[in-house]
């Protein structure tokens, strides 16, 4: 799925789904008050910006995606950039031989801009950095930059890393039957 970088988010629209990391059995889910904006959509066909990211930016981009999942989707999505799928015997989580990152991925990151703008990318984002030279536009190099994703958290939520958590929010088991409810 291809967005234009910068340009509003509009993939799962019904609002944010945050995986608490402790256990990836609870999750926070609310409408944001943020704008969104896309970042790291890519598909061959189109055309993105490539060159060397700093290695700072990678490795904190690598530990956001490590600590952080939103909207995680129930199918994968595999990198079009690499030049043959993997075969159904690799596991989706591991990379290919060469590459950092796994090259098929489900859900989101998101990573806090200036105040009332996040920054929406995929999963795949630290593929395409790591593996495809993809460069992503400087706001969201700095926003990374600026981003700890290990920083002190609120205890009503210890595993959702990302500072603009409603205060009406509530932290929900998977088992609850209100899997989703935003």
């Amino acid at each position: 799925m291809f967005y234009e970088d910068l340009s509003p988010y509009a993939y799962a629209d019904a609002g944010e789904v945050f995986t608490d990391r402790v256990d990836d059995m609870r999750f926070v889910s609310f409408r944001p008050a943020y704008e969104r904006l896309n970042v790291g959509w890519l598909e061959a066909g189109h055309r993105w910006t490539a060159g060397p990211a700093p290695r700072a930016f990678t490795d904190r981009l690598l530990a956001i995606l490590e600590a952080q999942q939103v909207n995680a989707m129930l199918g994968l999505h595999e990198c079009d950039l690499c030049p043959t799928p993997l075969p159904d015997s690799h596991p989706w989580y591991m990379p290919r031989q060469g590459h950092r990152r796994a090259s098929e991925g489900t859900g989101e990151v998101r990573v806090p801009g200036h105040p009332g703008t996040a920054f929406a990318a995929p999963y795949l984002i630290g593929h395409y950095v790591a593996d495809h030279g993809y460069l992503p536009p400087e706001p969201f190099v700095d926003a990374v930059l600026g981003f700890d994703p290990y920083g002190p958290w609120p205890v009503r939520f210890p595993g959702v890393r990302f500072p603009w958590i409603p205060d009406d929010a509530v932290l929900r088991h998977v088992d609850d039957g209100e899997c989703l409810g935003i």
